[in-house]
């Protein structure tokens, strides 16, 4: 179970605005976050991973308190260990697709069967500039999963994909997310793109 209760300042176009979040998340489930540009959604993410830093609030995790601003708790994003597939990637350019996967694990089977999921079995020795942009999402989810996080944080995780491979690889994931039973929430732009996938839905307004 995740509880957040937090708040957070934003800039925004007509000035100031506060991101108010009040909501809990059952272990094991997929949540897609949608919402008009602006309004907040991937800070929200990056709030949970310890990366910004809310206002007000707390952030719990099966009755552990990773954020608290009145206790002055706050793991770092290494404690926290959450899987996060950013929006731009975020890929280390000068290592190739096998060096991501072991730099988060050291088991040579979980990385076999991360690569038969992201279809990169043939691409091991490549370079992020040497993948097409959907390879390179694909290579980024593989690596947020690569340490098996209780919960996953995905922006935009698959807007670089034909519809084909964005089919075959979300029901891999499913499959994968129930195996590991992760706490995944995906913001995306259209709330239809997961349908099948998510088992909830959260709107920022």
């Amino acid at each position: 179970m995740i509880t957040i209760a937090i708040e957070k300042d934003l800039k925004a176009y007509q000035g100031k605005r506060t991101l108010e979040i009040n909501r809990e998340f059952l272990a094991g489930s997929i949540t897609n976050i949608y919402g008009p540009s602006g309004s907040g959604k991937t800070t929200f993410l990056k709030m949970i991973a310890g990366l910004v830093i809310p206002d007000n609030g707390s952030i719990k995790v099966d009755d552990i308190v990773w954020f608290d601003k009145s206790q002055n708790i706050n793991f770092s994003p290494q404690k926290r260990m959450a899987g996060f597939v950013f929006q731009d990637y975020a890929l280390f350019p000068n290592m190739n697709v096998q060096q991501h996967l072991e730099y988060a694990t050291n088991s040579t089977e979980w990385i076999k069967k991360l690569l038969a999921i992201g279809k990169l079995e043939t691409l091991t020795n490549h370079k992020p500039e040497y993948l097409s942009g959907g390879q390179q999402q694909r290579l980024a989810i593989l690596r947020a999963l690569a340490v098996k996080p209780k919960i996953l944080l995905m922006d935009e995780p698959f807007s670089g994909l034909d519809p084909e491979m964005k089919s075959a690889l979300t029901q891999d994931l499913k499959n994968l997310f129930n195996e590991l039973r992760t706490t995944v929430l995906i913001v995306s732009h259209n709330p239809l793109e997961l349908a099948g996938l998510a088992n909830a839905e959260m709107v920022i307004a």
